[in-house]
């Protein structure tokens, strides 16, 4: 356990300090001028023109050289300081903590609902291989995956919304909003999750031990909770665990398409506007999170499969 608290702590800086450069590099190597676009986002395109934004590169020292604008970026964040906003002013650590926690209700929600779609259907396939309801599944979960979240998402809008009208289209505040981004989300998720879940299962029900625990006379029902549950988890949480990374990107498509306030529709504000800070710390916090997950994750297999305990961490 210290092993994996170990390297995931290693990998946590890592992944800070490489996000956090990239998005350095790529936010100056934006299209347009800077200044500019941070004014247009304080004051209104129509009250912006040269000397406002002259102003604003003046304010902000984006005139510096860029090693110096990193140097002093690396220094805050070294001390746990994100800076703060180039358009609003306010701490970045608090603008991000108040969307982030619309965006880890939306994704919680996700989570759940991908779980109560992919692995059930999945189970269901394999109690019969290459039948008619395998077949549906595998046509299913391919559509599914070739079309992108924001396609599901305007196709379920279509649906429920416009349709429909079951279901609003966009907003936030009330229990009827999750729904529509979270299945979105979800839909994304389970679309490689029912095949998973239907291998692992159709692997165990060949494996000889679970053909051995028909000769103790257990039922199907006792003979996939003692010896088939655990071993069909395994792969089922090391797939989700790897697809968080959908989760994470499609936060940013779906939040913007349903106008949900949180981090992922932020971040698209603030690429328009130019505001590095903002930008440098919601992709900080995402990467951080993403890694924070994944040591969930293996500690949870580590619980679930004791194999990987009695050899050392090794599989």
């Amino acid at each position: 356990m210290l092993n994996i608290l170990a390297k995931r702590l290693i990998q946590l800086f890592l992944v800070i300090w490489s996000v956090g450069t990239l998005t350095f590099v790529l936010t100056r190597l934006l299209p347009g001028d800077m200044a500019y676009r941070i004014a247009a986002s304080r004051y209104g395109y129509d009250q912006t023109d040269s000397a406002a934004a002259a102003l604003v590169q003046a304010e902000l020292g984006l005139d510096l050289p860029w090693w110096r604008s990193y140097v002093s970026w690396l220094t805050d964040l070294l001390q746990l300081n994100l800076g703060k906003s180039l358009v609003s002013g306010e701490s970045v650590w608090a603008l991000i903590g108040h969307q982030f926690g619309h965006t880890f209700a939306l994704a919680l929600v996700a989570l759940l609902l991908a779980f109560l779609i992919g692995p059930p259907l999945g189970l269901l396939a394999a109690m019969k291989p290459q039948g008619l309801f395998d077949r549906f599944t595998l046509i299913f979960s391919t559509l599914l995956r070739s079309f992108p979240a924001f396609i599901i998402g305007i196709a379920l809008i279509t649906l429920f919304s416009v349709q429909l009208k079951w279901l609003p289209a966009a907003g936030y505040g009330e229990l009827q909003h999750f729904f529509l981004p979270a299945l979105t989300l979800a839909l994304g998720l389970s679309a490689v999750s029912i095949r998973v879940s239907r291998n692992a299962m159709v692997a165990v029900a060949t494996s000889e031990y679970y053909q051995f625990s028909r000769l103790k006379g257990l039922n199907k029902t006792l003979r996939f909770v003692r010896h088939g549950l655990r071993n069909v988890a395994i792969p089922i949480l090391a797939y989700h665990s790897v697809q968080l990374i959908y989760l994470i990107e499609g936060v940013v498509i779906v939040e913007s398409l349903f106008a949900w306030p949180g981090s992922g529709h932020a971040l698209v504000h603030a690429v328009i506007a130019r505001d590095v800070p903002m930008i440098q710390g919601t992709a900080l916090i995402m990467g951080a999170i993403f890694v924070l997950l994944h040591m969930a994750v293996d500690m949870l297999n580590r619980l679930i499969d004791p194999r990987i305990r009695y050899h050392g961490g090794e599989q």
